[in-house]
């Protein structure tokens, strides 16, 4: 009913569609809790806006989705890798729909920016996985019922219970409860709001035609005067911006005087450049991977790639392979397990790879036809056995003559 907006009808906390975690509902329970301390709101549609939150969130999101996530077997000898229909499934194509890039990436950009992602496995009659689901943030929640973890589903005008070993629940952080978590947008939103607002200001700056805030000074006879004159000289600007004129006519008795600082004595590109550090150090990747190579020289990058394998991608990607286990396979020990294959990482850089590989097998940790393998290439004749530096020559063999 008037003077309520549709939008709000639809955020009201007595609709039965709208459960009380979605964050429309905690902003009319609570206040606006999305503005922050710059002035501005911040939600996940404007924080992808923001060039930092996007090439950080889409950056690990797409390297964690393009690894190889393997599946494997012990037994007596060792590891074995399995190409069954779980591995087509976790490597190829999550359902019918999508691919296995595809949910990796959108389960991670989920994460980064709501805070969490959750994914329903679904089973045949054996109880092996057959096709994953991902499942709608803002339309789950979590709950504890009789000492047992549940997720509630909303699907249309019904509720759908999921147990806790049918979900693939990857959060970007806890909290201490164990149920619900922390989303980082809402944590980190004053960070994020001032690039926003950054942007915001220097748009209008150069819209305005690189003019800063003015104060119009006169003799004004009356506050409407004044208004027209004001008017008249925004009219006027854009006059000379447009037409390219250097000069603005005013009339006699009137003054312009800056109010406002331009982008280079408010140090704007310096603030800019800063946050862009803040946003990279929320998402724990070094700046030159959010194309600031400002600190960056030939050999520092190098070591800032082996920083976002071992500190940024490494947590991620035990965590992925943990959460995958268990909700797979089951808690304990087992003979199947999954795990992300890092080396795709070096699959761009040809003379790194073929240098470990050439290493592997001269100094007699891979045979020769698995080096083939993983260059997805035919096996040789005589590369099924381990060979030593030096000679060159298969374990064991003696020389004669």
């Amino acid at each position: 009913m008037w003077p309520f907006s549709r939008k709000e009808r639809r955020a009201s906390p007595e609709d039965p569609r709208y459960a009380l975690s979605d964050p429309s509902i905690v902003a009319v329970l609570f206040g606006d809790s999305f503005a922050s301390e710059a002035g501005v709101e911040v939600t996940a549609d404007k924080a992808l806006g923001v060039p930092a939150v996007w090439a950080a969130t889409g950056f690990i999101s797409a390297t964690i989705a393009s690894l190889p996530l393997e599946v494997f077997r012990r037994n007596e000898t060792g590891e074995e890798k399995l190409e069954d229909e779980l591995a087509v499934l976790l490597g190829e194509a999550a359902n019918d729909e999508l691919t296995s890039f595809e949910w990796r990436q959108s389960a991670m950009d989920n994460t980064l920016i709501g805070g969490r992602s959750y994914t329903f496995i679904e089973r045949n009659a054996g109880r092996k996985p057959m096709n994953l689901w991902p499942l709608d943030p803002t339309r789950t929640r979590v709950e504890r019922k009789d000492g047992k973890k549940l997720y509630i589903y909303r699907e249309g005008r019904r509720n759908v219970t999921y147990a806790a070993a049918e979900v693939i629940d990857i959060p970007w952080r806890l909290a201490s409860d164990g149920l619900t978590h922390v989303r980082p947008i809402d944590r980190l939103k004053n960070a994020i709001g001032l690039a926003i607002a950054l942007e915001a200001y220097a748009s209008k700056f150069f819209q305005n035609g690189g003019v800063p805030p003015l104060q119009l000074v006169g003799p004004f006879q009356s506050p409407a005067g004044a208004k027209r004159a004001s008017d008249d000289i925004l009219a006027a600007l854009r006059e000379a911006r447009a037409q390219g004129k250097p000069v603005l006519p005013l009339p006699t008795g009137h003054e312009l005087k800056q109010i406002g600082f331009d982008p280079a004595k408010g140090q704007m590109t310096e603030a800019q450049r800063f946050q862009l550090e803040q946003i990279a150090r929320i998402y724990q990747i070094p700046p030159v991977f959010l194309q600031d190579l400002t600190h960056g020289t030939f050999s520092n990058t190098e070591q800032q790639d082996l920083h976002v394998v071992k500190h940024t991608l490494r947590q991620w990607l035990k965590r992925w392979e943990q959460e995958l286990n268990l909700k797979l396979f089951g808690r304990g020990k087992r003979d199947l397990f999954v795990k992300f294959n890092v080396d795709g990482l070096l699959r761009g850089d040809f003379k790194t790879r073929m240098e470990g590989l050439a290493r592997a097998v001269q100094n007699a940790i891979l045979k020769p036809n698995e080096a083939r393998a993983l260059e997805h290439r035919a096996p040789a004749e005589g590369g099924d056995q381990l060979m030593i530096q030096g000679a060159t020559v298969p374990i064991g063999f003696k020389v004669t003559g």
